[in-house]
């Protein structure tokens, strides 16, 4: 059996990833990128240059500050957001996607504006089905 290089046994694992798979790597991030704030954080920070952390909060109501630092530290973590620090007083964070995360921002980005241009179906359709099911039970 021919000896491999590590670029080579690293294409083969690559080549063998499956998200179906519960242990595969791919379900992991997933999981994290299918995340409500990711999407909200990467759809933000993709429409903008870069943003400092309280913009980020001013933009996304609802997410708290813990949320939002965990959120950030995870996408920073995995090469999707890169943080800045200017000395000044005070010392000003700011962050933007990488080139990897502008690459998911458009997905991320155009998931949020289905939810937006369809929700009103959506709330229909949810309408219609618990109406059945409701009457179904009676």
């Amino acid at each position: 059996m021919a000896t491999m290089t590590a670029a080579e046994r690293r294409a083969d694992a690559r080549d063998a990833y499956d998200a179906f798979l519960k242990e595969c790597p791919t379900s992991q991030l997933l999981a994290r990128i299918s995340d409500k704030w990711v999407s909200l954080v990467v759809s933000a920070l993709g429409a903008e240059e870069r943003m400092r952390y309280s913009d980020l909060g001013r933009r996304i109501p609802g997410v708290s500050q813990k949320m939002l630092t965990q959120t950030l530290r995870s996408l920073e973590r995995d090469g999707i957001v890169a943080r800045s620090v200017t000395a000044s007083v005070p010392v000003r964070v700011d962050y933007e996607l990488t080139a990897l995360g502008r690459s998911l921002s458009a997905l991320l980005s155009a998931v949020k504006d289905w939810a937006e241009n369809h929700f009103d179906e959506v709330h229909e359709a949810r309408h219609r089905y618990d109406a059945a099911a409701l009457a179904a039970g009676a």
